[in-house]
């Protein structure tokens, strides 16, 4: 875990966005498309959790090696999301 995320666990969309290294109106392009998560601040603003960093990271990523748009980003975060799921229950399996 970073510093930023233990000092920081939640962060104003300019410091998150700084902190993933992209421009506050990606961010807010990605709450609208629904592949980040915000919640609501003491102030009524949303915040971002430093956990939603490596989502950020896993996002930036897959948009860059793969040719698919946002949309499909998201697609496939859930289904990785999914796998990850089934992958745990098996895990548990005797």
């Amino acid at each position: 875990m970073t510093p930023a995320l233990v000092r920081r666990p939640l962060m104003s969309l300019e410091a998150f966005a700084s902190a993933g290294g992209v421009h506050p109106r990606l961010v807010t392009r990605f709450v609208a498309l629904g592949l980040l998560e915000p919640v609501i601040g003491p102030g009524g603003e949303p915040v971002f959790p430093g956990t939603q960093l490596a989502r950020l990271a896993r996002i930036r990523r897959l948009h860059a090696e793969l040719p698919l748009n946002y949309a499909a980003v998201g697609v496939v975060l859930d289904l990785l999301a999914r796998i990850d799921e089934l992958e745990a229950q098996l895990r548990r399996r005797p």
